[in-house]
């Protein structure tokens, strides 16, 4: 199998030209494909060709390993799917028919594949979330898929896995995002909602219907009132519930009694819903947003909410920093995010980092990507100010080019 070299994708499947993407390795001027050592970027996601497998594809394939059951990361239709004990059950649910194609491995158990060392580690982005460690003749990678080092009550946390070459996301990765501190933000959003119920308004809580919205809901205080949520956000909790996770006892809405009195209610939804009939039921209600993305005041602006919580299942910008420390590495693989400002940063001290091309998508909705409003450049430029000052002024050129 012929590979392009990476940071770049062929503009069909079926011929070897090459687009260039922003901030990557070249191609090398015989215009033969690079080989990368243990693993490479393939028109169908990250490949290890020794154990004939790949990492969170983006297209079927014979052989999957998956770190977490979000839809940027888990294709449907592969042959095969390897992922962490953990996170089967929300797997499989999201697989539908192909569900019985899953088989699971324990955090820390190996699995030999063509000599291939494979192992799971614990990634804390949501329940089952784990980064991948293979090793073959005395070289190992660890591919991160998306992680956080911050507590969550709902998932194992991470672990630094040590490594010569770490792929990391870097979704936020510029100085300007650093997150307060988890239980302020569960305080702050029991506050809201207090004080909504207080009115008679319901509360809308939007965040991602897998892996943000249990963790929310973790962090509400049920004395408040009834918690409500929508369908998609119902199903994965129920999965994290038969999984042992200990959550506040929760309404599936659409059950919920036409004629009860729902003005103490919070009700937790994926963002796509906000604005919409089924939003517009609860008669007066006021809508917050919880992301890491509501750090930035013009994103919080525009998504025209009443609140926004900053509450992220990623590493920040200090997190990412102190995570890559701590595996080791030598050569550091950055995607999907604000690759540019963090491949500067490692290469100015030392570390041999580059950005590759792949279609992970960060902190998105999982069930309606245009739902959820990124920050422009400028926004994030003017919020840099608030920042704490490492490499802010690269962060902003980088931003402009």
């Amino acid at each position: 199998m012929v590979r392009p070299p990476i940071g770049y994708e062929p503009t069909t499947f079926c011929t070897m030209a090459y687009v260039r993407c922003p901030d990557v390795v070249a191609h090398r001027r015989d215009n033969r494909p690079y080989r990368f050592g243990m693993l490479s970027v393939t028109e169908r996601g990250l490949y290890c060709e020794a154990a004939d497998c790949y990492i969170d594809p983006w297209a079927p394939v014979p052989r999957a390993l998956i770190t977490h059951a979000h839809g940027d990361h888990l294709t449907w239709g592969c042959d095969a799917y390897l992922l962490a004990s953990p996170g089967a059950s929300v797997a499989r649910e999201r697989l539908s028919q192909y569900a019985s194609r899953v088989e699971t491995i324990d955090y820390g158990a190996t699995r030999d594949i063509n000599g291939v060392r494979i192992s799971f580690h614990p990634a804390g982005h949501i329940l089952g979330s784990a980064q991948i460690r293979v090793e073959h003749q005395g070289e190992v990678w660890v591919a991160s898929g998306d992680y956080k080092t911050d507590p969550d009550p709902t998932c194992t946390p991470w672990e630094p896995v040590r490594c010569h070459t770490f792929i990391t996301e870097s979704t936020f990765g510029l100085p300007v995002y650093r997150w307060p501190s988890q239980q302020l933000v569960f305080d702050e959003m029991n506050a809201w909602w207090r004080a909504n119920a207080n009115e008679g308004r319901v509360s809308l809580l939007y965040g991602y219907a897998l892996g943000k919205a249990q963790r929310m809901i973790a962090g509400l205080d049920p004395s408040i009132g009834p918690i409500l949520t929508h369908g998609a956000v119902e199903k994965m909790t129920q999965c994290y519930r038969d999984a042992g996770i200990a959550l506040p006892p929760t309404t599936y809405a659409t059950l919920a009694q036409k004629s009860a009195d729902w003005s103490r209610a919070i009700v937790v939804a994926p963002p796509s819903v906000d604005g919409s009939t089924w939003a517009r039921r609860f008669g007066s209600y006021a809508a917050a947003f919880a992301s890491g993305w509501m750090q930035v005041r013009g994103a919080r602006r525009r998504r025209g909410v009443d609140r926004g919580f900053v509450l992220s299942d990623h590493v920040d910008w200090p997190q990412l920093l102190s995570a890559i420390d701590a595996t080791g590495a030598e050569r550091v693989w950055v995607t999907h995010g604000f690759t540019g400002p963090v491949v500067r940063w490692l290469r100015e001290r030392g570390l041999d980092a580059q950005a590759i091309a792949t279609r992970f998508e960060g902190e998105r909705d999982d069930s309606a990507v245009d739902a959820v409003v990124e920050p422009t450049s400028s926004d994030v430029a003017s919020d840099l100010a608030s920042a704490l000052p490492i490499d802010t002024e690269d962060a902003v050129n980088e931003l402009s080019t």
